[in-house]
């Protein structure tokens, strides 16, 4: 759920003693930039994929401890729920075949049988619609007490509970004094390393595209049984984390989880909002004093920065992280949907960096002549309604469908030729999206037309019809064939 530290280090520290720590984290930050210490800058992508644990029938099993430790890879790691594991890939370069290894890598780790004997398959999908509400409660957390101490400290900070409202095609209200139903949501999540002077363009250029992100991939009609939006998952986090007290609400604070409220000018802007308009959670401290070490030449690592910023959930978070000693920044793009297949999800990869790479590098930037407020706006028409959406682009709205044909994919293709993306690894994942978007067929419309089928044809009722279409969903993305592709049902 957030940035990944050595808590190890950390100790239990004062509030206010946390706060000045994370003030001087952001002057380090600057200080650091002012100073021209992000160095050896290297053009480089990874992914963070959540999957669900389901059955042979489709349910969920709660059973992550048991597979992490048959797998015993290091690159998989526990998710909120017990029914959550989550793979972090290695960044690749773009140039070349960078997408292609992240393409295998992944398809390596859906189409294993290692789990089989746990009577486990794996599921890459938005949200899992066999959830139940007996799954999404605060003893059924991951074992980590991370998780735990988390949904404490949300809880404390909040003061009440959350009523969680969803109206689409169906509507759905309950409450929660836990964070245990964000569990019911999986995401891809794609990093971009970029350098400090030129940050600011590609934020604006992520955020410019998310509507359009969602529109091509939704993968999440499905929560407790309701068909709801097309990517249910943007009403469910931003409700569920949304830690404002009332009064907090009223007056519009920032919350916890949303895509921003204006274009940005650099890093450490939002570095300085995330620490001047969220209290920290987790009041932990370590011994590094992050101004002196900037004065004496060391590379900070700022975990206390870090580990606040796990606990704001933007839907593009900026990244601040070492690595041999050396400082980066990277955007982490978190509004994609996991699912349904590698191909897939490294379509939307690929028509994401390379959409970002145009907008950031163009003469004239789109956020100096497009309001924010708009940007906003196609987010959440994309997450209700899918390719039905109305997306602004240039001066006027467009039909999602034709945008993305005519408009955005050759922008894309022109953007993975900057980055050095081979033409054959460009022709294979852009297509995807191309197909995808022709056919109608996203993750989200296969699950909806298999359950309506299921329910008006075969005269199964809702749990039944979820669990069928779990089920062949699971067995659809084991062929490795991209959604457009499946059989209608």
């Amino acid at each position: 759920m957030g940035d990944r530290v050595d808590r190890s280090t950390l100790t239990v520290g004062h509030p206010g003693e946390v706060r000045r720590r994370l003030e001087e984290s952001v002057a380090a930050l600057a200080a650091m930039i002012d100073g021209g210490c992000f160095v050896g800058h290297q053009d480089t992508a990874g992914m963070e994929v959540e999957l669900d644990l389901v059955d042979p029938l489709g349910r969920p099993r709660l059973v992550n401890d048991a597979v992490l430790e048959r797998l015993g890879r290091p690159d998989l790691q526990h998710e909120l729920g017990r029914f959550n594991i989550e793979l972090n890939l290695p960044p690749q370069r773009l140039a070349a075949g960078g997408l292609g290894a992240l393409e295998h890598q992944l398809a390596a780790l859906l189409g294993t049988g290692a789990v089989e004997a746990l009577g486990v398959r794996l599921a890459a999908i938005g949200t899992l619609p066999t959830l139940g509400a007996e799954q999404l409660t605060r003893d059924r957390l991951s074992s980590p007490t991370r998780y735990a101490l988390l949904a404490q400290r949300m809880r404390a900070e909040r003061h009440r509970q959350v009523m969680v409202r969803i109206a689409g095609r169906e509507s759905l209200a309950f409450t929660t004094d836990s964070i245990a139903p964000e569990a019911a949501a999986t995401s891809l999540q794609l990093h971009l390393r970029v350098p400090p002077e030129r940050f600011a363009a590609y934020y604006n250029a992520a955020q410019a595209v998310t509507g359009a992100q969602l529109a091509a991939s939704a993968n999440s009609p499905y929560l407790l049984g309701r068909e709801l939006w097309r990517e249910t998952r943007v009403a469910l986090c931003e409700q569920v984390l949304d830690t404002r007290p009332r009064g907090g609400v009223r007056a519009g604070a920032p919350a916890r989880a949303w895509l921003g409220d204006r274009w940005v000018r650099g890093p450490v802007e939002l570095f300085d909002d995330i620490v001047r308009s969220m209290p920290p959670l987790l009041p932990t401290l370590t011994a590094e004093d992050p101004l002196a070490a900037v004065a004496t030449g060391r590379t900070p690592r700022l975990q206390e920065l870090r580990l606040h910023n796990g606990t704001v959930w933007r839907w593009n978070r900026p990244v601040y992280d070492t690595g041999d000693g050396h400082p980066h920044l990277r955007i982490e793009n978190r509004v994609l949907p996991s699912g349904p297949t590698a191909l897939d999800m490294t379509a939307n990869a690929a028509f994401y960096f390379g959409l970002v790479r145009t907008l950031a590098e163009a003469d004239r930037p789109l956020w100096t002549t497009t309001p924010f407020a708009l940007v906003n706006r196609d987010l959440h028409a994309a997450a209700r309604l899918g390719l039905a959406a109305a997306l602004h682009w240039d001066g006027a709205d467009h039909a999602a469908a034709p945008l993305i044909l005519d408009i955005l994919l050759p922008l894309a293709a022109d953007g993975l030729d900057s980055w050095g993306v081979a033409a054959a690894y460009r022709d294979r994942y852009l297509s995807v999206i191309a197909q995808r978007v022709r056919s109608g067929q996203t993750g989200a419309s296969w699950q909806t037309a298999t359950v309506r089928r299921l329910e008006d044809h075969a005269g199964l009722d809702r749990p039944a019809a979820l669990r069928e279409t779990t089920r062949r969903y699971v067995e659809h993305a084991r062929t490795g064939a991209p959604v457009h592709d499946w059989p209608a049902p």
